[in-house]
């Protein structure tokens, strides 16, 4: 199982202290970040991707392209791409030349995002978000595994004898995250290509989060890739840690309050109790996210939003430190212990390679990622 750390990039005001980071510090702290979760043993670094303040990752691979350079064994991910308002062809081509600056350390999350003006700002229509992502998937899809394409769709101008380069590495495209919390259509998306489903739960209660997943599972296997307990599910979530839970908690509220998309709501108590948001100490963290199997199965990634809400880098610094030594290790030992036999790994470049040579050497075509070979 994988677990790492994504980011939304925010630049917010610190409530305790009223200093809003600069554009500049923000982008240096995303970074930074980043380098930590790879010091600590993590696996996985994702960002966001957002057009308009207060947010600042615009230009995911570009950061992504810095982070490779400057680490070894993280893989580099989004959180999400827009699938909706970037051309398909610039997504295949940015994410291709990724894959071979970072030697294959490359996923992609592709997601329709939560800010409603993007679309025009892009030439796009909101009310087509559905209806975009699914033709717009289907065209990189396509870019991504044939090396001459002809294509005619609704939101773009004609394809013909197109080749988009650079070529993925080694032939085989990037694994793809389909991002959603609220639309079975995106599930249905992943479940028809066999790609992966992630729910960032950070929002929903348990049973949303379990309606979702089970929808996506049941249509994996519907399809044909595999068993419903061998779908590709990742999850999202928050935490806040100190070494007493009342510290933690005291300490994380003012941010909280503040928050720009969930303050000056529900109370922090309320919050924590219908969410898979955990304030406390880190045996609160391990005991509350090794409950997100009771309701989702078993699955491949865990990834958790640490630098939200003007928390100062510091701050941040030690929570990865802490999710690194006290909580990630204890997960991996429990999640390992529980997981059935014929639930898959999370897939990788190099999974994904050797599945490809297999089925090569087979005389088939590729299993999907949740289809023991």
């Amino acid at each position: 199982m994988q677990f790492g750390i994504f980011t939304v990039g925010d630049v917010t005001p610190d409530p305790t202290t009223g200093r809003t980071p600069t554009e500049h510090e923000r982008i240096k702290a995303m970074v930074a970040i980043a380098l930590k979760a790879e010091e600590v043993g993590l696996d996985v670094f994702a960002t966001g991707e957002h057009h308009n303040p207060p947010f600042v990752p615009s230009s995911p691979t570009t950061m992504l392209g810095w982070i490779a350079a400057r680490t070894e064994r993280l893989i580099l991910s989004t959180s999400t791409t827009l699938i909706t308002t970037n051309d398909p062809v610039k997504i295949a081509e940015d994410f291709a030349m990724l894959q071979h600056l970072a030697d294959g350390r490359v996923d992609v999350m592709l997601g329709r995002g939560n800010t409603g003006p993007v679309y025009p700002w892009f030439g796009q229509d909101i009310r087509q978000g559905i209806p975009l992502a699914i033709e717009n998937y289907a065209l990189l899809h396509k870019l991504w595994r044939e090396d001459v394409v002809d294509w005619q769709g609704r939101f773009r101008t004609p394809l013909q004898g197109f080749t988009s380069t650079p070529r993925p590495l080694d032939g085989v495209p990037p694994f793809v995250w389909h991002g959603s919390i609220r639309s079975p259509e995106i599930a249905e998306q992943a479940a028809y290509y066999g790609d992966g489903f992630f729910h960032n739960n950070i929002f929903w209660n348990k049973e949303h989060t379990q309606r979702m997943v089970s929808l996506y599972r049941e249509r994996y296997a519907h399809y044909g890739h595999g068993t419903a307990e061998q779908a590709i599910v990742g999850l999202g979530g928050q935490v806040f840690m100190r070494r007493d839970s009342q510290d933690a908690v005291r300490e994380f509220r003012p941010y909280f309050d503040n928050a720009p998309v969930y303050g000056h709501g529900p109370s922090l108590e309320d919050f924590t109790e219908q969410t898979p948001l955990t304030v406390g100490s880190p045996q609160q963290v391990v005991e509350k996210t090794l409950a997100f199997r009771d309701y989702a199965g078993d699955y491949q990634r865990q990834l958790f939003l640490m630098d939200h809400a003007g928390l100062p880098l510091k701050t941040v610094l030690e929570q990865i430190d802490m999710l690194g030594e006290e909580v990630v290790p204890v997960l991996r030992e429990e999640f390992a212990a529980r997981r059935p036999a014929q639930v898959p790994d999370a897939p990788t470049h190099a999974s994904l390679l050797a599945r490809r040579e297999a089925g090569a050497e087979a005389g088939t075509e590729a299993a999907s990622p949740g289809t023991t070979v």
